[in-house]
């Protein structure tokens, strides 16, 4: 079979070749057929390798999430049957033409996506999902502050709390992607391209309260405002770390805020977690893509022949939403 290959890691070594057979799913794993799979930073890091997938998974071999059909399936799945169109996250090895995963991981498409439209899906919208949902416990009324709201998991974010009437207020250091995150529903916008001060206009917007959530896609640089635009007990929701991973900040405030500070990440959960994730992603969002009342944020598709270029567009920053691969 073919797949995408990193042949030396220095972030421009990347090709589509042969790569080894799957062995045949066992218990409750299945073999898909992958037929679009989206590319995410990580790949770019992996590419660079500053981000090694977990034991199991070739480090050669990138992808987090697919789209495909099931094409074999263990004597234990009873779920899924053969031909059904699913799309899920995985930890590694997504970006070849199949992949062996547990039945857990996968969900079924809805019917009014193509393949290409549902590799946009699983990581951003599982990712931002978990965290602003399940561990940021968001509420119809709430404030939500996004960093990096243009991105995959920031539109995936901005989309799902609009759909819970949330008050959504995103920051971007390009203003013309603030401008078309609100066909989203971006309720206001915030450009960070000169310098990093945003809690004055989070305390303006919200009459002083503060952001009951915030989706930090960025990471250190933003680790000092995010704590003065937190409200009381408010939650901040560490994602990203494309700013750097070291911060120093005022003890004292987090605690006279009584500040929930979570970090999370998808890739190094067990299956069991992954698969309540995905559980949860299932039957609280799948249904608004059905519906169409949330969309795919998909930005562009290329053919896996096109890998490398691929890579390079979604390096450039000029992407809005998600970059996809067809096989």
């Amino acid at each position: 079979m073919k797949g995408v290959y990193i042949t030396e890691f220095d972030g421009a070594s990347i090709e589509l070749r042969e790569v080894p057979e799957l062995a045949k799913p066992t218990g409750s794993q299945v073999l898909v057929r992958v037929l679009a799979a989206g590319l995410n930073r990580a790949d770019l890091l992996q590419a660079r390798g500053l981000y090694p997938p977990p034991t199991g998974y070739s480090p050669n071999i990138p992808g987090l999430e697919f789209a495909g059909e099931v094409a074999a399936g263990g004597d234990d799945v009873k779920s899924l049957q053969i031909g059904d169109r699913v799309f899920g996250f995985t930890a590694g090895e997504a970006q070849a033409e199949y992949l062996l995963i547990d039945a857990s991981l996968c969900a079924k498409i809805p019917d009014n996506l193509s393949f290409t439209q549902a590799a946009a899906v699983p990581e951003a919208f599982v990712t931002a999902h978990d965290a602003i949902i399940t561990q940021g416990d968001l509420k119809s009324g709430d404030t939500l502050l996004i960093h990096a709201v243009g991105s995959g998991v920031g539109l995936a974010a901005l989309q799902i709390a609009k759909a819970k009437d949330v008050t959504v207020v995103g920051t971007s250091r390009t203003a013309d992607k603030l401008a078309r995150c609100d066909e989203f529903g971006l309720d206001v916008g915030i450009l960070t391209d000169n310098e990093i001060k945003f809690a004055e206009q989070i305390a303006d917007i919200t009459d002083g309260k503060g952001a009951d959530v915030i989706l930090d896609l960025v990471g250190a640089a933003y680790f000092e405002q995010n704590l003065a635009s937190l409200a009381t007990r408010g939650k901040l929701i560490l994602v990203g770390l494309t700013s750097g991973r070291t911060a120093e900040f005022n003890l004292g405030v987090a605690l006279q805020k009584r500040a929930h500070i979570i970090g999370t990440v998808l890739r190094s959960r067990s299956t069991i977690e992954k698969a309540e994730a995905t559980r949860r992603f299932a039957d609280e969002v799948a249904p608004l893509i059905a519906g169409e009342i949330i969309k795919p944020n998909l930005d562009r598709v290329f053919v896996a022949e096109d890998v490398t270029a691929a890579y390079k567009y979604l390096e450039s920053n000029e992407s809005f939403g998600k970059v996809v691969l067809e096989f």
